[in-house]
């Protein structure tokens, strides 16, 4: 599949914030056996999200593909504070995974993060999620931590990477 039947558009858009819970809940409780605590979480956080976006420093991007939304991932730049970035909601449909979409979308959140000068972007995550762990390490993420925990629901080996910013060691 080429560039040309997608496209990454930013910014909100109707039915964004149902569709990135949907793509969630649908990949994680298959890959991750995550139930109805993981799906509320990430409908909750997501919609606190959404009304701060008209901040500067917040943005989502959502990959579109036939007027369907096919992935997302978001920058909160106010949710950690102290000049820090939050990377979020990264996701990719089965559709159009392992076609490069991914380190597309990546690239917009990783120059939008530049373009604010944060001094350093964070994620969390957990182990097993081998293809989204290359995409971090592309972007220059280091894991920084890695601890049992079970907020999504069951126990997993959670994970905390980091992004440190040229300029601002």
């Amino acid at each position: 599949m080429n560039q040309t039947a997608w496209n990454i558009e930013p910014g909100y858009k109707a039915g964004l914030l149902g569709r990135i819970v949907s793509l969630h809940a649908n990949y994680y409780i298959q890959s991750g056996q995550f139930g109805p605590d993981f799906e509320s979480q990430v409908a909750g956080e997501l919609a606190e999200f959404f009304p701060r976006l008209s901040a500067p420093q917040n943005q989502i991007w959502s990959i579109v593909r036939d007027g369907q939304i096919e992935g997302s991932v978001s920058i909160d730049g106010q949710h950690l504070g102290g000049n820090r970035a939050h990377l979020r909601w990264f996701i990719i449909s089965d559709v159009l995974r392992g076609r490069g979409v991914g380190g597309a979308l990546m690239k917009h959140a990783m120059d939008h993060v530049d373009q604010q000068g944060f001094g350093e972007t964070r994620l969390w995550t957990f182990t097993g999620l081998n293809a989204a762990r290359r995409l971090y390490e592309r972007q220059g993420f280091i894991l920084r931590e890695e601890y049992e925990g079970d907020q999504w629901g069951r126990n997993v080996r959670e994970q905390l990477w980091v992004r440190m910013h040229v300029g601002k060691f």
